[in-house]
């Protein structure tokens, strides 16, 4: 059984810019689908247990899925323990699809510098 990845190995020239420009957008819509996905979560559970209108649902979803704090004050028990495990949740994702988007371009930085190292 053979090992295939999407990234080139150590023996294989750099990738070309397209390529890699193409492997930057792919692995962008996949961080946007996450961020998506996530912001979903969030509005439906502010809205629910949070007993909130939909567009402050979202608000409030989308200031904690960036990183800025609630906007709204809870005043239910579950709609605070969602903000509780939500701001948990968004700090995991956030930082996983800033690793989504920056991998490709740690990869090449690297692999760039494993080829230079090999020539010289």
């Amino acid at each position: 059984m053979k090992f295939t990845t999407r990234y080139e190995q150590h023996s294989q020239p750099l990738l070309p810019r397209p390529q890699f420009v193409l492997r930057l957008i792919g692995h962008a819509l996949v961080a946007l689908a996450i961020l998506t996905f996530a912001l979903g979560i969030g509005i439906l559970g502010y809205h629910y247990a949070g007993e909130l209108p939909w567009i402050d649902a979202l608000v409030n979803a989308s200031m904690i899925l960036g990183g800025m704090g609630p906007v709204d004050v809870l005043r239910t028990i579950p709609g605070k323990l969602f903000a509780s495990a939500y701001a948990l949740f968004a700090g995991v994702v956030f930082l996983a699809t800033f690793g989504i988007v920056l991998a490709p371009i740690a990869h090449r930085f690297l692999h760039s510098l494993h080829l230079s190292a090999e020539d010289s």
